[in-house]
């Protein structure tokens, strides 16, 4: 029997404390009051002491209040009538259709078993050439996008949800400005995508609580369809300010600070979410894209730094494109040896002389003399960065690489690009 508790010992910002028995952490309660009913989960356990998040914000919350704990965890319902639909961080409704309560799921569980995990063997095509050709995402792939603010990182994410090769999307928003929203909603609406897209968002104005509910919510139910047989692209933006949403959690909860105010846990936070990419033996996967951007670009700052060492590589997103160097998937070469026999040694050269050419521009801006290869090598850096490099490119792979071909031809000659002979005789174009 659920039991009501009348008296709240304390209100301190949006944490309220009562004293109750038989509560586990994470558990959900009702705050009933004058204006209401309000949901609240358990953060905190001392003795009998509770402490309690309210969803909605202590505002309007008296200590004669009544607290009644569901002795269940925060839950998401879970069926195919998710697709095409859009909640809040708690899982209500945004896009005011009806509630679903059917087949409700716990959040936030344990990450897959590592012997029901297989190698991931699988390319997620993107139509976005610096993915698709020099950092190919891969099937169960847990990578970040390192980006600072004020660069296109959810058009960077529309485009992804709308162009991806998956089965389906779920799209995770954490902190998100109300016109953010409203473009995801649109673009996706717009290029037919949000029939096969499941949103999760959490605006700037919404209770902090939630913010730190909707990777666990994007989560559950993707390792749900994953296991239905489905291939899922999580899309998260952004982790960081989940990570500000849990620092302000600690604060109120009187946690000892780490680096930069952070709590201690911060590490072990991320990789519980990162995790629970996998693909299944014998069922569907769960891919996981996250945006994290990086205050004052400073990759040392806590929430990239934890972030690096969880994930399998990072794309880094700059001026408006994804950088070649500083980029990396680490498991691009468990794909690109099967998709065609010029990928990876393409790949290779045009990075080395998109580097060539960088030297060259700085040889240039210092007012060297400019000798003939170093006119090439900007010829082929300005063409690189715009056909293949600007994120409004979206083509094939195969085109891309073909592209990437007709680049060389135009700037070198054959024996300038260091590709193979056999290579350069079956793609050189006529």
């Amino acid at each position: 029997m659920q039991k009501v508790y009348t008296k709240i010992e304390s209100i301190v910002g949006n944490v309220i404390t009562v004293r109750a028995t038989g509560v586990k952490n994470q558990d959900l309660a009702e705050v009933t009051t004058k204006s209401g009913i309000s949901y609240a989960n358990v953060i905190k356990l001392d003795h009998d002491l509770v402490s309690l998040q309210v969803f909605s914000g202590a505002q309007g919350i008296s200590t004669g209040d009544s607290v009644r704990f569901l002795g269940v965890p925060m839950r998401v319902s879970f069926s195919d009538n998710l697709l095409g639909r859009i909640f809040n961080g708690s899982g209500e409704p945004r896009d005011k259709g009806p509630a679903l309560n059917e087949n409700m799921i716990e959040i936030g569980g344990p990450s897959v078993n590592p012997a029901k995990r297989i190698i991931p063997k699988n390319m997620i095509r993107t139509g976005i050439p610096m993915i698709d050709v020099f950092n190919t995402l891969v099937e169960s792939q847990k990578l970040p996008i390192f980006s600072i603010s004020g660069e296109p990182y959810n058009q960077l994410l529309a485009r992804i949800a709308m162009q991806a090769e998956v089965d389906m999307i779920v799209l995770g928003g954490m902190g998100l400005k109300y016109d953010d929203y409203l473009f995801f909603k649109e673009t996706l609406e717009k290029s037919g995508a949000m029939s096969r897209t499941i949103m999760f968002i959490h605006t700037a104005s919404d209770p902090t609580v939630e913010c730190t509910l909707v990777p666990d919510m994007a989560l559950a139910v993707a390792e749900q369809f994953a296991l239905k047989g489905k291939k899922v692209l999580v899309l998260l933006t952004d982790m960081t300010n989940y990570c500000d949403s849990l620092k302000e959690m600690a604060i109120t909860m009187d946690q000892v600070p780490s680096n930069r105010g952070y709590p201690g846990d911060l590490y072990s936070n991320l990789a519980a979410r990162y995790e629970k990419a996998v693909d299944f033996d014998g069922a569907g996967s769960v891919t996981i894209l996250g945006v994290t951007t990086m205050p004052g670009d400073d990759v040392t700052h806590p929430v990239p730094d934890n972030t690096g060492y969880i994930t399998e590589g990072q794309y880094y997103l700059r001026g408006g494109h994804i950088e070649p160097f500083g980029s990396l998937s680490r498991l691009k070469q468990q794909v690109n040896k099967d998709t065609r026999d010029d990928h990876r040694a393409l790949m290779d050269a045009m990075i080395k002389l998109y580097a060539a050419y960088k030297e060259s521009v700085e040889k240039k801006a210092m007012g060297f003399l400019m000798s003939e290869w170093d006119e090439k090598l900007l010829k082929y850096g300005s063409l690189f960065e715009s056909k293949l490099m600007d994120l409004s490119v979206n083509i094939p792979l195969e085109e891309a690489l073909d592209l990437g071909w007709e680049i060389l031809a135009e700037c070198f000659e054959k024996n300038e690009t260091g590709l193979k002979s056999d290579l350069i005789s079956k793609y050189w174009p006529k």
